[in-house]
C-alpha cells in the first residue's frame, strides 16, 4: 500500500501536478479599488490575497499594483418552463468586470469582464432545500472567481503600450 502511494505522488509531481495552495505573485502588495468594499466576494478575495503572501495596503499610491473591480453583478433568470407555466430551471450569473494596472498606468491585466453560470432545477414542491441549492451555487460561483481572478494575477506582467 506504501509502495502504492509513493508511486502516485511521484508519478502527480512528475507531470507538473501540484495541490492548489499558495501561488507565489509578481508583485509585494496590492491595493483593491471596489466600489463595495464590504461584500463577502471582495472579503473572500482579501483572505485569498492574504494567505498567497500579497500584502494589501490602504492606498493605491502605496501599491506595487491596483486591482480595479468596476463591479460585481449577480442574477438569476429563468430558463425553462413546464406545460403547466410553470418554473422548471434557472440560470445564476455571476459577473465581474476587472482591471489591475500600476501606478504608470501599465496594464497587467487589461479590463475584463468574467463570467460563471450555474443552472439548477426548481421544484416548487421543495421550496428550502432549492433555495438552500441556489445559496450553495452562489457560493461556489463566488469562490470559483476569486479563484481564477488569483491565478490570473499570479501571472501577471506589465504588459507593453
Amino acid at each position: 500500500m506504501r509502495l502504492l502511494l509513493l508511486l502516485t505522488v511521484l508519478l502527480f509531481g512528475g507531470c507538473g501536478f501540484h495541490l492548489r495552495g499558495q501561488m507565489g505573485m509578481p508583485f509585494d502588495t496590492l491595493y483593491i479599488r471596489t466600489p463595495n468594499p464590504g461584500t463577502l466576494f471582495i472579503n473572500e478575495l482579501r483572505r485569498n490575497l492574504e494567505a498567497n503572501k500579497v500584502t494589501l495596503v490602504e492606498t493605491a499610491e502605496q501599491a506595487d499594483v491596483v486591482l480595479d473591480i468596476v463591479f460585481e453583478a449577480a442574477d438569476k433568470q429563468v430558463l425553462s418552463l413546464g406545460g403547466d407555466g410553470r418554473v422548471n430551471e434557472f440560470r445564476l450569473n455571476y459577473r465581474v468586470s476587472l482591471r489591475a494596472y500600476d501606478l504608470k498606468q501599465q496594464n497587467w491585466l487589461p479590463a475584463e469582464e468574467l463570467v460563471q453560470r450555474r443552472d439548477y432545477s426548481y421544484d416548487d414542491t421543495q421550496i428550502l432545500a432549492k433555495e438552500a441549492e441556489e445559496a450553495l451555487l452562489q457560493q461556489n460561483m463566488r469562490s470559483d472567481m476569486v479563484q481564477q481572478i488569483v491565478r490570473r494575477l499570479s501571472r501577471a506582467k506589465p504588459q507593453p503600450q
